[in-house]
């Protein structure tokens, strides 16, 4: 009896071992088919062909302004590396606790304890680490949807300024003083994104009364035109530049408006030039600016009479 007691717990060990090592050799070839299904797939991102499921679900910007930025592979080089390494710490993570799980159980150690002790220590560390965990959960969703990138211009209401990094746990902004804030992405409740998508740039020009109102719009329409057809600023405008008309009406004068739609980074240098031309082609047409009302001075007489003479 002692012997064949002896076989049987030996044949047991063996078929334990087997079913162990059956346990830790699918968890291993499990974890590396799903990291290599996450590295293609992040891959296919980084590389420009994005896939649906990681797409941004609202605003896409049109891909030839985005492209001018000449950010637009750092962004998804980045996004790509960020969804890759989340993806992985969870499914490495997942897949161990599943093994190291059923490992225990085929060594017939009771689990209800450990799963019990778990549990407590998951609720206690969620309500001690709850910023972290909020901070965590709020960098992947903003990386998922793509809110921003390295070099946008963006206002997270504590800062505002171009984005330098982006993690999970903080992004790092520079402001234009050149200060560099550290933003916990669990405290950013909005996202004002200057760099995605097109730019509207408004471009006002004020004139005298009495001028040809229809020759100041036709020449500034001349001009805009051949601002978007310059080989040096084409690559600056995403549209036609429009001209609206007549603003606004005062005692002083009027003012005409025009809209241009070109890439973001290209906003203010591009109404700096239009403003530029256009004054200069307005003063060659003869097209005047609004006078000024200079406050006038009374200059009193020395020689008439004062309050203290007439006393």
């Amino acid at each position: 009896m002692t012997y064949a007691a002896a076989f049987v717990n030996a044949e047991d060990a063996l078929h334990t071992g087997i079913r162990i090592a059956i346990i830790i050799v699918v968890a291993i070839a499990t974890r590396f088919l799903m990291h290599r299904a996450v590295r293609r797939l992040t891959k296919r991102t980084g590389d420009g062909k994005v896939p649906v499921m990681l797409r941004p679900l609202k605003g896409k910007a049109k891909e030839a302004a985005v492209r001018a930025t000449g950010l637009l592979a750092e962004r998804r080089r980045q996004r790509a590396e960020t969804i890759r390494s989340v993806l992985q710490s969870v499914i490495s993570i997942v897949i161990g606790s599943i093994a190291v799980i059923l490992v225990l159980g085929e060594l017939g150690i009771n689990l209800a304890p450990i799963i019990a002790s778990a549990g407590i220590a998951g609720v206690a560390l969620g309500f001690g680490a709850q910023s972290l965990v909020k901070d965590y959960l709020n960098g992947i969703s903003m990386i998922l949807e793509d809110q921003y990138g390295v070099g946008d211009i963006v206002d997270l209401g504590a800062a505002s300024g171009t984005i330098e990094a982006v993690g999970l746990r903080t992004t790092r902004v520079r402001d234009a003083e050149g200060v560099i804030w550290y933003v916990r992405n669990g405290e950013i409740i909005r996202v004002g994104n200057s760099s995605q998508g097109t730019a509207t740039v408004i471009v006002d020009m004020p004139v005298a009364h009495g001028i040809d109102i229809e020759h100041a719009q036709s020449l500034m329409a001349s001009v805009l035109a051949n601002m978007a057809n310059d080989p040096e600023l084409a690559d600056t405008y995403v549209q036609a530049p429009e001209v609206l008309g007549v603003q606004t009406v005062t005692a002083l004068g009027m003012t005409l408006r025009a809209v241009l739609t070109t890439i973001p980074r290209a906003r203010y240098s591009a109404a700096r030039i239009a403003k530029q031309r256009l004054a200069s082609a307005f003063a060659g047409a003869g097209i005047k600016s609004p006078a000024t009302m200079l406050p006038t001075s009374v200059v009193s007489d020395p020689t008439s009479p004062t309050e203290e003479t007439r006393k």
